[in-house]
């Protein structure tokens, strides 16, 4: 199945996508990202650990000093990315971090590198829609999906510009803030998720302060799929080397939640 198959099909599901992440060199993420498989994610979130990830909070923060601390490089998550590919041939894989990693030797080098690791789509937080020469069109090229961001701040006249180039899924980040540190309103969700689908025929998938099973299959209702990252991350600081079996328990009920949503 080609990269760009991979997302469409599972958002084509009969039920909601539930996309989990971690961050890639902390702990064994390998047995990490089988777990969340293995739990029942749709799509996997893999981060690339960056010395300013300006848009996360303290979990998916001290995620990344350790995946650098542990000697972590972008050809680590490349490696990882394709081993995955290997072991899970139909799960869409998308790599989420900043443009330094990604740029730094070239768009094109590295959107040539993505897609033959097997990588499905990219979302790079650090460079908005305005800028998408810097990466857009290396990644297209590739069959590569450039995921953008929409957020509670992003207004009718800006929508467009986001939506404009966009693949994959539109990812709604249901704070004006951080990763982890706090929650939206399910009503405030529930009105920009019905705003953003009529912008786009883009699934809509909801991410930012989503830690519970209840909060996830709440926000399914509405959503066409469901991120979680920090609550995961934390589970992998916690328990390090036993994290896998605990990402297993806690995906496995986010899951039920997701795709259980009526």
């Amino acid at each position: 199945m080609n990269n760009a198959n991979r997302i469409a099909t599972a958002f084509a599901k009969p039920h909601p996508a539930l996309v989990c992440f971690v961050t890639a060199g902390d702990g064994d993420t390998a047995a990490n990202l089988d777990a969340l498989v293995d739990g029942g994610a749709d799509v996997i979130e893999l981060g690339m650990p960056f010395t300013d990830p300006m848009a996360d909070g303290p979990a998916i923060q001290a995620a990344n000093i350790r995946a650098l601390k542990a000697g972590t490089t972008t050809a680590d998550v490349l490696m990882i990315a394709n081993e995955f590919r290997d072991r899970h041939p139909q799960v869409p894989l998308v790599l989420m971090g900043y443009a330094n990693p990604m740029v730094r030797r070239g768009a094109e080098w590295f959107a040539q590198e993505a897609a033959g690791a097997g990588v499905d789509g990219v979302i790079c937080v650090d460079i908005p829609p305005e800028e998408d020469s810097a990466l857009g069109p290396a990644l297209r090229e590739q069959g590569i999906a450039p995921i953008r961001l929409a957020t509670p701040t992003t207004d009718d006249f800006r929508l467009p510009t986001v939506v404009e180039g966009s693949e994959g899924f539109l990812y709604y980040v249901s704070v004006a803030g951080i990763t982890g540190k706090q929650s939206a309103a399910q009503d405030s969700i529930d009105a920009a998720v019905k705003r953003l689908k009529a912008a786009t025929d883009l699934p809509v998938a909801v991410g930012f302060g989503v830690r519970t099973p209840e909060q996830a299959g709440a926000i399914a209702k509405v959503a066409d799929g469901v991120v979680v990252g920090s609550a995961l991350v934390d589970l992998v600081a916690e328990h390090g080397a036993d994290a896998p079996a605990h990402l297993r328990d806690l995906t496995a009920r986010l899951a039920q939640a997701v795709h259980s949503r009526s």
